[in-house]
C-alpha cells in the first residue's frame, strides 16, 4: 500500500487529523492497536476550547457537539469554604469552553471516518516506522497474522505515550521533561445530575475535588488520593462521603448521589518530549507530552498539535513547499510549554503537595489570581486557551 500519511493511533487527534486531510484531499490511512469499542470505552475530560471547537467545525463533524454540547462562559473555584467564579466571558474577550465528552468527539469522528470512505485499520500488531529521515519512510504492521507495508510521504504518531512514535526517536536526539505529584485523581463518574451549572475546581482541609460533568444529568466527580490507594477499596458510599466532606456548605445540599458508571485513579504528571520532530515523523498529543488534569489542557493541547501538522500539509502538498515541515516543533512547543505552566500552576494550588509554608503561599496566589481583575484576567486567557500562532 501506499499513501500520503500515515496516523497511527485513532484517538481523537489520529481521527481528527484524518478527517481534516481527508477534506483537503490528502490521502491518509489509519492505524490502531485496539478496537473501536476499546478506544470509545476510554473515559477521558471533556473541556474543550474554542480552537478545538473551531477545528471540529472545520473538521466538518461539529452537528452533534453543537447541538448537545454545553457551553460555559465562566467556571468556580471553592476554597477556604468560599466559591469564586472566574468569568470567562468578561476577562477573555467574550471566550467560552464547551463541555462535550472526549468518547462523544471520538464516536462522531469514528462515524464521519466511516462515512468518508477513508481507511483505519484496527486491532494492528508490531507496528513500526522506517526511514522517516530519508525521502520515501515506511510503516510495517501486522493484521491477521500477516506483516504488511504502508509505504509514505509523512507519520503522524498520536499513539499516546506508550506508543511506538516517542521510541522511533534516537534517544541521542529527544529530550524528555518529567514531573511526578505523587499523587491521584479518584474519578466517579454517575447518571446524576451536576452539583451546578458550572465546573468548580476546590481544596479544602481533606484534600481536591472537581465536581464537572458530560452533560446535564451525567456527572463526573474527583477527589485527590495517595496513589497507594486501590479502586476497588472506594465503594459509591465512601466515595459520595468523602467528596461531601471535601465540598463548601454553600453547595452540599447540591449534591446528587447515585450508582457509579465507571471509577478509575489517574495519577498526575507532567512530560513533554523534544523535538516533537524527527525527519518525516511528527508526534501529536499524548505521545509528546502530557499535562495533569487540572487546567482541562490534555485534549485541547492535542487539538492544537492536529492545528499546526494540518496547515503545515496544507503548505506541503497543496503549495509544493516541503520546507514548511520545519516550524512544527518550535509552533508546538511554545504553546505547550505555556500550558504546561498553567496545568502545574493550577495543580499546585489547588492540592497539598509542599509543607506548611508553601501551602500558605499557594493559598495566597488562590486569594490574588480569584480577587483581582488582573489575577481573573490571567487564569480566564489561559483557561480559555491561548490562541493559535499563524504557519508561514
Amino acid at each position: 500500500m501506499k499513501t500520503q500519511v500515515v496516523i497511527i493511533g485513532a484517538g481523537p487527534s489520529g481521527l481528527l487529523l484524518g478527517q481534516l486531510l481527508h477534506n483537503a484531499g490528502i490521502e491518509n490511512i489509519i492505524l490502531e492497536r485496539v478496537t473501536p469499542d476499546y478506544v470509545l470505552g476510554r473515559i477521558r475530560a471533556g473541556v474543550l476550547e474554542e480552537g478545538f471547537v473551531d477545528m471540529v467545525r472545520e473538521a466538518g463533524v461539529a452537528e452533534r457537539m453543537d447541538l448537545e454540547g454545553l457551553p460555559h462562559g465562566g467556571f468556580q473555584i471553592a476554597f477556604n469554604d468560599e466559591l469564586r467564579r472566574i468569568d470567562l466571558h468578561k476577562y477573555s474577550q467574550g471566550k467560552q469552553v464547551v463541555v462535550y465528552g472526549q468518547t462523544e468527539i471520538t464516536a462522531d469522528l469514528m462515524e464521519a471516518r466511516t462515512d468518508s470512505g477513508a481507511e483505519s485499520l484496527y486491532e494492528v500488531g508490531n507496528v513500526s516506522i522506517h526511514d522517516v529521515t530519508e525521502d520515501s519512510p515506511y510503516v510495517l504492521y501486522e493484521k491477521d497474522g500477516e506483516e504488511l507495508r504502508i509505504d509514505c510521504d509523512y507519520v503522524a504518531g498520536c499513539d499516546g505515550f506508550h506508543g511506538v512514535s516517542r521510541q522511533t526517536i534516537p534517544e541521542s536526539v529527544r529530550t524528555e521533561y518529567e514531573k511526578i505529584y505523587h499523587v491521584g485523581w479518584l474519578g466517579v463518574l454517575s447518571d446524576t445530575p451536576p452539583i451546578d451549572d458550572e465546573l468548580i475546581y476546590g481544596i479544602s482541609e481533606k484534600g481536591f475535588f472537581l465536581c464537572s460533568m458530560r452533560s446535564k444529568t451525567r456527572s463526573r466527580y474527583y477527589v485527590d488520593v495517595s496513589l497507594d490507594e486501590k479502586v476497588e477499596d472506594w465503594s459509591d458510599e465512601r466515595f459520595w462521603k468523602e467528596l461531601g466532606n471535601r465540598l463548601p456548605e454553600s453547595v452540599r445540599d447540591n449534591l446528587v448521589t447515585g450508582p457509579s458508571l465507571e471509577k478509575s485513579i489517574a495519577p498526575l504528571r507532567s512530560f513533554v518530549c523534544e523535538p516533537m520532530q524527527y525527519g518525516r515523523l511528527f508526534l501529536v498529543g499524548d505521545a509528546a507530552h502530557i499535562v495533569p488534569p487540572t487546567g482541562a489542557k490534555g485534549l485541547n493541547l492535542a487539538s492544537s498539535d492536529v492545528n499546526y501538522l494540518y496547515r503545515i500539509m496544507l503548505k506541503v502538498f497543496k503549495e509544493n513547499r516541503p520546507e514548511a515541515t520545519e516550524q512544527y516543533s518550535t509552533l508546538c512547543l511554545r504553546r505547550i510549554w505555556h500550558a504546561e505552566r498553567f496545568s502545574w500552576w493550577m495543580t499546585s494550588m489547588l492540592h497539598n503537595l509542599g509543607d506548611g509554608f508553601e501551602r500558605r503561599i499557594m493559598e495566597s496566589q488562590l486569594d490574588y489570581y480569584t480577587g483581582t481583575e488582573e489575577g481573573l484576567k490571567v487564569i480566564a486567557k489561559q483557561y480559555v486557551g491561548l490562541p493559535y500562532e499563524e504557519v508561514e
